[in-house]
Order: structure tokens, then C-alpha cells, then sequence
């Protein structure tokens, strides 16, 4: 009898079988698992897949010409080489750049998405090796939630806000109306960074549906979970959302149904906003008849809605997506205003819901103390960037920008050494990545994949799966742990990270303090019982590691202790404040107002952004507003080559939804490859036409592998569908510097040339 044992993964706990004499394991959801992903099914054919590396690879023309060569990279063929020349290659170049310009001149890139292991943590391990070896520059913040990261901690005082508030069960017994800025994007829900227990948020949906809770999704897509005849569907203009909510808080204000109360006792700049919405400070009342003409929906809708929200027990929801865009703080400032001004914050079902549908356990609450991590040292080096300036930062060293109030200089990088991620997945305007990616002398890259930051590499090094190595995973909601059993040999000359940092470490004289003395399982056993310390100190009570790991997934109880602050504060603010400079909800910040942006106010504002339909000369070029949203068939762009990736495309390209009319003028019809372009480049994608979709306004997902003819052109067509390839790459504001993909404008037209292969999952190797 086959031997079964559990493992994790982003998105959920299973129970699997090793693979016998080279056969991969297999792999099945947890019993009792409701809503399991379809995203799983990815990972039973990638192991072979032709996109996974074998050997450690260089770059032709470096393996020849050093750095020089430079202006090759992602155009040229790799070598397979032994792991000692590919190392011996990257101690040299790593100790080459600080030798001229410092550790600084070294960029340590990751994005923490490659395993839900503690101790496998691909950034963890990268960032420990490189602040033992003298220090990196690193980023802040994150791709999916900058400005709301920073907003929040403005005026909510911590990101532990971000992704709390009501779980389903309150919303179930008291929420009446639920608005939804952004929709109700079910598909993300299926992940947790740290893994996840049974998935809760569809059946959850589903419940509060069924009890006949009023909903309302404001959003130019109408998701697979909105489009239900229950539900109803405003389809305001992309990047519109704050004018929707000003004008509903004009209303708000004129009806005398503001809750002036907890505005005296739990907020602070009140009467700021209100003089702005009013019109007092700029003499623009922000009417439902001036956010009808902004958002492109009738001032009656807007006027019914804002009363509805009046006279019901009202939850605002807002999805990430919304920050993602210029100006990307305000939303979320908003959502926050209108919560208080309505005066449901801290009350049950009622008030805010920050990324409702992104994660899994959503509300679920947090354990009471800490998990264990890799630890990664003491930061040896001062430099960083705000995440998504990495182009900036590769093409305009030196340049100094504003990033929170300071002054944040760009530093020169030679070196760049990324673990765990693909920034050709998640950053804007993907050509002038390319070309920001051959300033640096050398860049390596640890994966499993040849996942395209690979392409753009000089020294690849092949990576282990979470199936080929041993592990636990503990959830950041929801209170679960599961071991990760390993599951099958290392593929091919495939190394753990932590096997490769420590050859590098021994090589530069500090293996020992890389290590200290552990190997993989002595590293895991040693982390549960720093967690079962820290449990036992917090009055919970974790078995010993033998007991763990023999065992299946265990689950302890948790405290939702992020929503209760909100809770205590309005029972006693002075007694419970938050922490913000007032103590309290910061609807204006003195804080913000100081740094004296002019693309970021004292309180939440309609700022246009530089690109959407209401710019009438950029829309006439570009009549098409695109949004990129979340893959279903994969967790951002990991996986791509697998099976559920795979089904969700057509013809092998990325999915564009268009409605019929836009459609019907370019003579496109359902399943037509279609090209859509810009200045910043050209994409294929192919169609669905469908009026979940409003007209001028155009859909395609991310995370498909980046497939450009000639990596850098943005004349050349990029043959897969990467939608990154047309978004603009400019910092939201000065406050965050956060990305903004959806605040761009494309043109689509029907695709009539050869249609050419997709190239993205080939290794190009020479000879």
C-alpha cells in the first residue's frame, strides 16, 4: 500500500503519494475541502515540462565575454555548464561589484511567491546570503497593494488593517447592503502567501446570497462571481471609483445622514473632507450630477444608491485592483471616509471589507503569536527603492524621487541576483524592463523554470519545486500548519536554495554562519520549536515536531484581533487608539499634508489620472481602457506551462474579453486572435466577446509568460499575451511609487497575419 502524506501549497493543503521510479506524485485536495482550486491541477505536468531547468545555464556571449555582452541578453542561446563554473561565475561578479561600487551596486530581487514553506522561503534565503555577504539594496512594499500599504498606515495606523475585518459568518448575521468597489473576484481567493486551510470565501458568498443580502458591484467587469441575477452591476468608468463615493457622500451630507458622532469621537479631519465635498475649498460641489458626468453612470443610480446605503446596514468592500492605478491611495482613503462617514466602522458587518476575495480566510483572524521564519540576518546595507521602481532605479541611477515624505536616491546597480520571482510578470511597460534589465553587469537568476527573467539572465540556476524537498507550512489566516513532505527527487542537477546560497557562502568564507551547522531537517525542526515557544508563551499549545510531522494538518484558534481594533476604538478611543498620529482615523493627515505632493492631498481627492477615457485626446488614439486582472487559471504567473493555465487560454494566447459593440466596430468576432497595442508595444490575445464587459474598456489577465520577438522593441509583437507590455511603468504618486498598471489606454484590432508559435516555455539552448 502506497504511503500517502500531506503537503502545501498558496493555494490550499493536500494529501499526496511520492512518485515512484521517476513518475510524478500525485496529488489530491484535502478531504473536506468545499471550494478546492482548479489551480492545482498545474502541478502534477510541470515537472517535465519542457520550460524546467536541468542544469545551471549561462548565457552564451557571457560565458565568452563577460559583462560586455550585456546587450545580448534575452537574443541569445545558454550553455549548460557544472554547478562549479556557474558558481565560481557568480562569486566573481558578486565580489567584482562591491569591490567597485559597494554592496549597494548588488540588487537582491524576490517576491516570496515561490514556496509556502517557512524554511524554503526563496527571498528569505537570498536575503541572508546576500546580508551576510556585506549587505543589497533591496525594495519596499509590494506589486499587488503599494499604495494601500502605505495609505493605510496613515490613517488606520498599521497594514495589519489590510485584509481584516468581518468574516462570513458576520456578514451572514448582520450585513444588509454590500457595496463592492472593484467586484467580487472569487478566483483570487483561492490563495493565502503562507498556504491556506478549506477554501471558505465561495461558500461563504454563496450563504450570505441565499440569506438575501442586497449586493452591489461597482466595476467595469462583471466577474464570473457577480454575474448572477441577484446582484446588481454598475459599469462606471475604470479608475472613477472616488467620484462615485464623493457624490455619494455629498448626498450623505445634504440628507443629514452623516454619523457625526463617531466622526467627533473616532476620526479626525472630518470637516476638512466634507468642506472639499461640499465644494467650500474649490468651489466644486462633488454632487451625484458631478460624479455621474466623471463615472458615466446616471445621477439617479448614484442618489438610490447613496440612500440605500443610508437606510441599511452597509459594508464597503474594496478590491486591490483599485490601487493599482493612478493616484491608487485615494480609493482606499475613500472607502475608509465613506465607512466612517456612514458610521459602521467597528460595528458588526457593517463598515470595511479591504480585500474581500483576494485571500482566502479572509476576516478569519490571526494566531496570537508568530510563526517562525528563515531568518535573514541583520540589514547590512541602508539602500532601497519602492518596489515597482526597479526600472527607474536600473535606467536613471542617481535620480532622486519622492517615496513617504523622503527623498529616496537611486543607486547604480552591477549586479542583480533574483530568487523566487518574475518581475517580467508584475512590472509595466516590459520592454523598457528589457532594457533596464542590460545596464547591469551580471544577472542571476535561482528557478525551477525558465520563466522569462530567465531569458533576461546571464547565470541560471536550476531550482527545486516544493514536491522535490521537505518543509511545513503555517497559514497568515486561519491558524493551520501542515508538514511538506517531499514528494519526489530533485529534477535533473536541481539544487534547494538553501544548498545553493550555502555553496556560494562557502565560497566567500562564510559558510558556517550561513548554516549554522543545520541541514534542511535540522533547519525545519529547529524553526517549530521557536513556533512552539512563542505558542506555549501566547497560551497555545503546538505537539512536538515528531508528533507534527507524522501527522496531518492541525489547525489552533485565532484572535481577529486587526477588526477588533476598530471595535475598541469606537467603544473608547481614548483608552484604545490607533496607531496614527491623532490616535484616531485620519481623514485628513496633517502627516500627508506636510509633504506638500501635489498628486496626493491632505485628504482623499478626485485627481484624474494621466490615462483613462475621460482624457479625451488620449482616448481618441487609444479608445480602449485595459484592465489587467488576475489569472483564474494560475497564482499570478507561476505554473504557466501547466494544465489549468493551459485551459483557460485560447489558441494558446491570453483570453481579452471585449464587449459586442466595441467588437462589432473592428469587425472582431469570439475567438478571433486579436493584437492590441499602444506606443509602449503590441500583444495577441484572443477574444470573448461578451457584455459582461463595458463598452470602451477591454480585459486581459496577467501572468502569461512574457513571449516578445525581440525583447526591448516595442515595435517587435509579443506573441503570448502578456498585458505588461502596454502598461505604463509611473509611480501611482509621490506618497507610494506603487504601480499602475490599470491606468492605461490600448487599441485592439483583429489579428490577420501568419499567427506565430508561442515560444515562451522553450529553453534556447546552444547548439
Amino acid at each position: 500500500m502506497t504511503k500517502r502524506f500531506s503537503t502545501a501549497a498558496h493555494w490550499g493543503v493536500y494529501e499526496a503519494e511520492p512518485g515512484i521510479a521517476g513518475a510524478p506524485a500525485v496529488i489530491r485536495p484535502l478531504a473536506g475541502d468545499p471550494d478546492p482550486t482548479q489551480v492545482a491541477n498545474n502541478l502534477a505536468d510541470v515537472r517535465d515540462t519542457r520550460a524546467r531547468i536541468t542544469t545551471p545555464l549561462v548565457r552564451e556571449g557571457y560565458l565568452a565575454d563577460g559583462p560586455d555582452s550585456r546587450e545580448q541578453r534575452g537574443r541569445e542561446a545558454f550553455v549548460p555548464v557544472s554547478w562549479d563554473t556557474a558558481l565560481d561565475l557568480a562569486a566573481g561578479a558578486l565580489d567584482d561589484t562591491r569591490t567597485r561600487l559597494g554592496n549597494q551596486g548588488i540588487f537582491g530581487g524576490s517576491y516570496g511567491w515561490a514556496s509556502a514553506g517557512r524554511f524554503h522561503h526563496a527571498q528569505s534565503q537570498m536575503k541572508r546570503f546576500l546580508n551576510l555577504a556585506g549587505g543589497f539594496t533591496s525594495s519596499v512594499n509590494t506589486y499587488s497593494s503599494a499604495a494601500a500599504e502605505v495609505i493605510i498606515n496613515h490613517i488606520l495606523g498599521g497594514g495589519d488593517m489590510i485584509n481584516a475585518g468581518c468574516d462570513w459568518d458576520e456578514i451572514h448575521d448582520n450585513t444588509e447592503l454590500m457595496v463592492c468597489f472593484g467586484g467580487m473576484p472569487l478566483k483570487n481567493a483561492a490563495i493565502d502567501p503562507g498556504s491556506t486551510g478549506p477554501h471558505i470565501d465561495r461558500p461563504g458568498w454563496e450563504r450570505c446570497l441565499k440569506r438575501g443580502m442586497e449586493v452591489v458591484c461597482v466595476s467595469p467587469i462583471r466577474h464570473e462571481d457577480d454575474n448572477r441575477a441577484d446582484i446588481a452591476w454598475l459599469s462606471a468608468r475604470p479608475n472613477s471609483d472616488v467620484a462615485l463615493m464623493l457624490g455619494i457622500v455629498h448626498w450623505l451630507d445634504q440628507h443629514d445622514r452623516i454619523d457625526h458622532d463617531f466622526l467627533a469621537r473616532c476620526c479626525v479631519g472630518g470637516e476638512q473632507l466634507l468642506a472639499y465635498i461640499r465644494g467650500e475649498s474649490d468651489g466644486v460641489a462633488k454632487s451625484p450630477a458631478w460624479a455621474s458626468d466623471i463615472t458615466g453612470l446616471d445621477a439617479a443610480t448614484i442618489t438610490g444608491l447613496a440612500e440605500r446605503m443610508a437606510t441599511r446596514k452597509t459594508l464597503v468592500v474594496i478590491a486591490w485592483a483599485l490601487q493599482r492605478a493612478d493616484h491608487g491611495e485615494q480609493p482606499f482613503w475613500m472607502a475608509v471616509a465613506l465607512a466612517a462617514l456612514l458610521g459602521g466602522l467597528g460595528k458588526p458587518g457593517q463598515g470595511l471589507g479591504i480585500g474581500l476575495g483576494t485571500f482566502n480566510n479572509y476576516g478569519a483572524g490571526r494566531l496570537p503569536f508568530r510563526n517562525a521564519a528563515f531568518p535573514q540576518g541583520k540589514r547590512a546595507c541602508d539602500s532601497y527603492i519602492p518596489v515597482s521602481r526597479l526600472a527607474d532605479m536600473l535606467l536613471e541611477p542617481g535620480t532622486t524621487i519622492p517615496y513617504d515624505g523622503k527623498q529616496v536616491t537611486l543607486p547604480e546597480i552591477d549586479m542583480i541576483w533574483w530568487a523566487g520571482g518574475n518581475p517580467f510578470h508584475h512590472h509595466q511597460d516590459l520592454h523598457r524592463l528589457c532594457t533596464a534589465f542590460r545596464q547591469p553587469g551580471t544577472v542571476i537568476v535561482n528557478d525551477s523554470f525558465f520563466q522569462p527573467t530567465c531569458r533576461m539572465a546571464d547565470i541560471v540556476l536550476p531550482a527545486t519545486t516544493f514536491l522535490e524537498r521537505n518543509d511545513w507550512a503555517a497559514s497568515a489566516h486561519g491558524g493551520f500548519f501542515t508538514p511538506m513532505h517531499k514528494l519526489s527527487e530533485a529534477h535533473g542537477e536541481a539544487r534547494n536554495d538553501h544548498d545553493i546560497f550555502a555553496a556560494m557562502a562557502k565560497r566567500l568564507g562564510f559558510r558556517d554562519a550561513f548554516t549554522e551547522g543545520r541541514d534542511e531537517m535540522g533547519w525545519i525542526r529547529h524553526m517549530w520549536g521557536i513556533t512552539r515557544d512563542n505558542a506555549r508563551r501566547a497560551g497555545r499549545e503546538l505537539p512536538d515536531f515528531e508528533t507534527f510531522w507524522h501527522g496531518g494538518t492541525l489547525s489552533l484558534p485565532v484572535d481577529n484581533d486587526s477588526s477588533g481594533k476598530l471595535i475598541r476604538l469606537r467603544r473608547d478611543p481614548e483608552a484604545h487608539p490607533l496607531r496614527t498620529p491623532s490616535g484616531k482615523i485620519e481623514l485628513f493627515s496633517e502627516t500627508i499634508a506636510g509633504f506638500g505632493y501635489d498628486d496626493c492631498p491632505g485628504h482623499p481627492a478626485w485627481l484624474e489620472p494621466h490615462e483613462w477615457l475621460g482624457n479625451e485626446a488620449a482616448a481618441t488614439r487609444y479608445p480602449l481602457h485595459l484592465m489587467s486582472d488576475q489569472p483564474k487559471g494560475r497564482l499570478h504567473s507561476q505554473l504557466d506551462p501547466g494544465s489549468a493555465s493551459q485551459a483557460s487560454k485560447l489558441r494558446g494566447r491570453e483570453p481579452v474579453l471585449i464587449n459586442p459593440d466595441d467588437a462589432a466596430a473592428r469587425g472582431i468576432e469570439d475567438g478571433d486572435i486579436v493584437r492590441l497595442f499602444n506606443t509602449r508595444g503590441a500583444a495577441l490575445g484572443a477574444a470573448i466577446v461578451t457584455e459582461r464587459i463595458r463598452p470602451g474598456v477591454i480585459n486581459m489577465a496577467t501572468g502569461s509568460w512574457f513571449d516578445a520577438e525581440d525583447p526591448g522593441n516595442a515595435d517587435s509583437l509579443e506573441r503570448h499575451g502578456n498585458p505588461n507590455v502596454l502598461t505604463r511603468d509611473r509611480g501611482c504618486s509621490s506618497l507610494s511609487q506603487g504601480p499602475s498598471c490599470n491606468s492605461a489606454l490600448v487599441q485592439c484590432e483583429k489579428f490577420t497575419g501568419n499567427l506565430p508559435p508561442v515560444e515562451a516555455f522553450d529553453i534556447p539552448l546552444a547548439g
